[in-house]
């Protein structure tokens, strides 16, 4: 075995897409979108013998002012049975975040929450992070499931608002038009304002949609009445899983309960790419009623979703003195943000 850069795309998503648990955090175009942004991106792989991938894991070295850090979401794929593998992959993180001078390497694997996988962590030197690395914890439909046992299975009020939805008239569209992103932008900066949080820039919304468009891995849903958008959906298809990635609405996105109907679209095209798995994102507790999310985490309980808790962000450490900055400055964010 031996661990080498990747430049290779199609052998790299094949490796990514044959594990179920994978989705788009560690696809190859996640990592052309940062590196549109004039991030440095590393994708690095054991290999074997035969020259075959056995695992990975993909990051990107952001800077801030309290220190570089490499930043590994949804990884490394790989099986975490295999003891020696997974040592020689952490210590592989361990010298690339040497490399590129990191203060720490932060991991948030695919792993699913557990004793075992917490000790996991522990035992390779990690700490648990301040701040979390992408979603932590996810609402998840099987589309196994027929659309008909899916709603069997949502609340009550989700099948009103749907039945409501469908009397409206709504007309749904699903596309990769440039002129799409370009409407999204606008609605979420609306969108934000109205529910006071800070929206993304609109060269961060074009050149991830850019990315993954390219090899047709992306629709933007949106749903209109009488030619005015009532909401948009921002979704991702990468190996086994369907991401609900973004979304926004407006006031009468909300009267009209356009959104079930996005989903529904979306979850059918899912299933014609052969997906077995549509993911809601992020969730938070039903007793966190504080947290910013929490409204639309209620929401998307709404569909019957299954509640997966991933492993956290672990750190780690490669600098202890200017860590000791970013565990301050990064507990102090949390409260402020109420995340």
């Amino acid at each position: 075995m031996k661990i080498i850069d990747i430049t290779d795309r199609e052998k790299w998503d094949s490796f990514i897409k044959s594990h179920p648990e994978s989705n788009f955090l560690q696809s190859w175009d996640f990592y052309e979108f940062h590196k549109s942004r004039g991030k440095k991106v590393v994708r690095r792989a054991a290999v074997d013998d035969k020259n075959k991938i056995i695992a990975a894991y993909a990051g990107v070295v952001e800077t801030a002012k309290r220190g570089t850090y490499l930043a590994i979401a949804g990884g490394p794929i790989m099986d975490f049975t295999k003891t020696a593998v997974v040592k020689e992959i952490f210590a592989d993180i361990k010298e690339i975040g040497k490399r590129e001078k990191c203060v720490f390497v932060r991991v948030r694997p695919q792993l699913e929450l557990s004793e075992k996988s917490l000790n996991l962590m522990k035992n390779l030197g990690l700490k648990k992070a301040p701040m979390y690395l992408s979603v932590e914890y996810a609402g998840i439909l099987d589309l196994s499931k027929t659309e008909e046992e899916i709603l069997a299975g949502a609340s009550q009020g989700f099948r009103r608002k749907l039945r409501k939805a469908e009397k409206n008239d709504i007309e749904i569209t699903a596309d990769t038009n440039p002129e799409s992103i370009k409407e999204f932008c606008r609605l979420e900066k609306k969108h934000a304002e109205r529910q006071k949080y800070v929206a993304f820039s609109s060269d961060f919304l074009k050149k991830q949609f850019e990315a993954f468009a390219k090899n047709n891995e992306v629709l933007i849903y949106t749903a209109k009445k009488d030619g005015e958008i009532l909401a948009q959906n921002f979704m991702i298809f990468y190996g086994p899983e369907a991401s609900y990635h973004y979304g926004v609405s407006s006031e009468l996105g909300t009267k009209y309960s356009a959104a079930p109907l996005l989903h529904l679209e979306a979850m059918r095209e899912a299933r014609k790419r052969g997906m077995t798995r549509y993911n809601l994102w992020g969730i938070v507790g039903q007793d966190e009623t504080y947290h910013r999310f929490y409204g639309v985490s209620e929401f998307k309980r709404s569909f019957g979703c299954e509640e997966l808790k991933y492993t956290p962000a672990h750190d780690l450490i490669l600098q202890p003195l200017k860590y000791k900055i970013t565990k301050v400055v990064e507990t102090t964010r949390k409260k402020i943000r109420h995340v």
